[in-house]
Order: structure tokens, then C-alpha cells, then sequence
């Protein structure tokens, strides 16, 4: 099932402190306070400071200053209590700039986390919006083995004992490389891309029976492995009895199977003694590439098909 990994504000300090020189002003026990949402709404998770946006992290930059300073005093505790009420999960002061001693206190009263920075207030807005985007990635675990193949990030599923990894082996061969074997982490970066990586104690590893753990970077060199990859393809081995009993021969509309609420490519090859996987493969990562650039062959065919029959 997709997943969601929580993010506190204690986290997002951490991991971004030094790129962004982060210091904590005040509201120092309010570092649970969590970020809610997911990757495809990280522009929502942070930005200038907005009350239409009241419960995102809010970022004072030297224009929000001033326009504080310029509303009344009545304004200016309206539209605080309106923020609070938006329970943001901090405020973020860029570019040095000191704090309203107001905006203190209410973060100390209120456990809101007070951030600092030196850069710019767009630069830490973009720089943020990046980090959650990968951060709140809805993300799921899938079994198979992801390989780079002529640029395309390709999935192997299929039954245990069809010889996945014996094809991920013989398409290293071939100078493609290993994303991961057995256990695939996916993440939907963006709203139209989903992400493959290796769980770190898999990482280079590739099983084969009969010959155990392999190391593929030690074995074929650096450029047989890669660290991530888009996915865009799905290969399914099958057994031949399997392919006639669930799938059409020719079919007339291109399968897809669904990964973290996005369609994704798939196709079906079956497995039976002297069929080259490997060739088959390619081939159909071939023809993935075609499609992604507006041209179907089946199309074609079909169009071709039904001009003869009304030339005759």
C-alpha cells in the first residue's frame, strides 16, 4: 500500500541546516509539528507569507516586513491571529532579517518553530519546495528487477522461477544497467513521474540461483549500475499457457498497469525454451520509445488495413 512518511519541522531543520544556514529563533519545543500533503502539492507546502495559505510554512522576506510594519497595529494582530489559527508548522525569516518581537513571542506562546536564514526568502522557497517534493513522495515497494535499458526505466515482474534476474544479468552483458533486484522503492516525485531506487542493503547486488549474490559493480565496472531511474516500462514475463489464457495476441489497446496512481506502460512476454528475453526486450523498449514520440505501429496497421478493405 502507497505510503506517505511523515515530516516534522525538527526533520526539515536538520537535513536542510547547513545548505541553508538555518538557525532557530524560537518556538523551540515545537519541532513535531508536522507538514502535511504530498509531493504533486509541495508548492503549497511553503511560500511567502499569505493568509489564504495560513497553514503552510510561512517565509518573511524583506516585502512581508514592510507591508507588516505599514498596516495598523489592529491589522496587523488580526491578521496574526488568522495565521496562528491556520496552524502553520513554522515561519522562516530570510535574509537575516530581525524578527518583530510580536512574531517571537507568539511562537513561543504557540510553539510555532522561528527559523532564520540568510538567503534570499525565493531561494529558500524554491530550495524547500525541492526537499518536500522528494520528501512527501508517496512511495511503495515493489518485487522485480529495474534496469536502465537504452534510457528507459524498465520494471521485470513476473512468477518466481521465470528467470528475471538471469535477464537483468544477460542485459548487463549487454551494457544496460542495474537500478535493483528483488526489491524495487518507487516514489511518485511528481505528478506524472514515479522514481525506482534500491533499499541501501540491496544496493549493487544482484541474486542469481545457482551462482548466489552478485556484485555488479565490482563485477562489470561502475557503468553497469545506476542509482536511479524514471519508470516508464513494465515487462511481464509469463509462462505460454498463462498468455493465452489472460492476454489477447494482438491487442487493441496498449496495456498499463496502475503504480502509485499512474499508468504506467506495461507489456507481456511469455517465456518457453529458445526465445532470446534479452532481443525481446529491447525490442519492446524500442517500441516504448516510439510511442512516447506519437508513433504506433498497430495504429498504423490498422489504418492501413481499413484503407485496403475500402480500396476494394
Amino acid at each position: 500500500m502507497p505510503l506517505v512518511t511523515p515530516l516534522t519541522i525538527q526533520q526539515l531543520h536538520d537535513d536542510n541546516r547547513l545548505a541553508l544556514q538555518l538557525g532557530w529563533q524560537a518556538g523551540l519545543t515545537g519541532g513535531e509539528r508536522l507538514i502535511f500533503g504530498d509531493a504533486a502539492s509541495a508548492a503549497d507546502q511553503v511560500g511567502h507569507l499569505n493568509l489564504i495559505h495560513p497553514g503552510r510554512i510561512q517565509v518573511f522576506g524583506p516585502q512581508e516586513m514592510e507591508y507588516l510594519l505599514r498596516i495598523s497595529e489592529n491589522s496587523r494582530a488580526t491578521q496574526t491571529r488568522e495565521l496562528v489559527a491556520g496552524e502553520p508548522p513554522a515561519f522562516i525569516i530570510a535574509q537575516s532579517l530581525a524578527a518583530p518581537p510580536y512574531i517571537t513571542q507568539l511562537c513561543n506562546e504557540k510553539n510555532i518553530p522561528l527559523l532564520s536564514t540568510p538567503l534570499p526568502a525565493a531561494q529558500v522557497i524554491d530550495y524547500l519546495r525541492v526537499y518536500l517534493s522528494k520528501k512527501l513522495a508517496l512511495r511503495i515497494t515493489m518485487h522485480g528487477v529495474f534496469m536502465d535499458v537504452l534510457g528507459v526505466g524498465v520494471l521485470i515482474t513476473g512468477e518466481s522461477g521465470l528467470g528475471k534476474s538471469e535477464l537483468g544479468l544477460e542485459l548487463i552483458s549487454r551494457d544496460h544497467g542495474l537500478v535493483a533486484d528483488d526489491a524495487v522503492e518507487f516514489s511518485r516525485i511528481a505528478p506524472h513521474m514515479v522514481e525506482g531506487r534500491c533499499p541501501p542493503l540491496l544496493q549493487n547486488l544482484l541474486e542469481v540461483r545457482g551462482l548466489g549474490l552478485l556484485d555488479i559493480k565490482t563485477i562489470f565496472g561502475e557503468t553497469a549500475v545506476r542509482r536511479k531511474m524514471r519508470l516508464k516500462l513494465i515487462v511481464h514475463l509469463v509462462r505460454r499457457r498463462t498468455l493465452e489464457e489472460n492476454y489477447e495476441r494482438l491487442p487493441l489497446h496498449q496495456h498499463t498497469q496502475d503504480v502509485l496512481g499512474l499508468p504506467i506502460r506495461k507489456v507481456v512476454i511469455p517465456v518457453e525454451a529458445g526465445r532470446n528475453l534479452a532481443v525481446l526486450l529491447e525490442a519492446a523498449v524500442r517500441n516504448t520509445i516510439l510511442q512516447m514520440r506519437g508513433i504506433d505501429t498497430l495504429a498504423d496497421f490498422m489504418e492501413r488495413q481499413q484503407q485496403a478493405m475500402d480500396d476494394n
